[in-house]
């Protein structure tokens, strides 16, 4: 499947920006709460790196993963003092870090196809094994029911359009996202399609799944300010 192609990666970052932005002060006083007050973040599924700005902001170093590579190049131009590489998190090597973020439910993507609750059970324990005691890892996950509501949404900016039909099987605990993107270039305008698919995890798993590799988790409900839909639910795991 397509992993936000040059459009789409253009279209997310310049209008649906809004749960990373609206997420980051809640998501900073967290990290100081928790006494990860500088040091490197690893952030999983960094996008366009809006996140990521604001942590260089706050004075943290930033590895940034992404399987797009347009998201990857949106994120190098925007935070450039990061570092950012292109490729499945399911794959990537992290190095020893104060604090590991996923956002955006980019757990339950299926891009790499590979992707299941056991492939994320090993990511856990590589993740456990690269904090330093006393870091966290932070992310959130889409459960079964995210794809209730209407079935088509439409959206639109200056030069843009989208257009997502949405399907979710309660069987499979799978949801896709069908999604036509429109985007003016010039006097022109560029027609492209994506399929997004996701699986749907049960928060008791993943509860099980970090605490099986030695975290103490809570759940959370936003990010400050920033509250959850339904059928969506953050953690908060830190490694003792």
């Amino acid at each position: 499947m397509e992993a936000y192609a040059e459009d789409l990666a253009y279209i997310h970052d310049v209008g649906f920006g809004g749960f990373a932005k609206s997420s980051a002060p809640g998501l900073l006083e967290i990290l100081r709460k928790k006494g990860v007050t500088r040091g490197l973040v690893v952030d999983l599924g960094c996008g366009s790196g809006l996140w990521a700005r604001a942590l260089c902001d706050a004075g943290y170093a930033v590895l940034g993963i992404d399987i797009s590579k347009a998201m990857v190049k949106l994120a190098k131009q925007r935070v450039p003092e990061g570092t950012f590489q292109a490729g499945s998190f399911l794959k990537a090597k992290l190095p020893p870090c104060d604090a590991v973020t996923a956002l955006g439910e980019c757990l339950n993507y299926l891009f790499d196809r590979r992707s299941s609750l056991a492939e994320l059970g090993r990511l856990f324990r590589r993740a456990y094994a690269a904090l330093r005691s006393g870091g966290v890892f932070i992310f959130d996950i889409a459960e079964p029911g995210r794809g209730a509501g209407p079935r088509q949404r439409f959206r639109e900016g200056p030069d843009w359009a989208v257009l997502v039909e949405i399907d979710e099987d309660p069987k499979a605990r799978r949801l896709t996202r069908r999604i036509t993107v429109f985007r003016k270039i010039g006097d022109l305008c560029r027609r492209s399609q994506e399929v997004h698919e996701l699986r749907l995890y049960q928060r008791s798993d993943i509860l099980k799944a970090l605490r099986r590799v030695g975290f103490q988790v809570r759940t959370l409900r936003g990010y400050g300010q920033q509250r959850f839909p339904e059928a969506y639910v953050g953690f908060l795991a830190r490694k003792p």
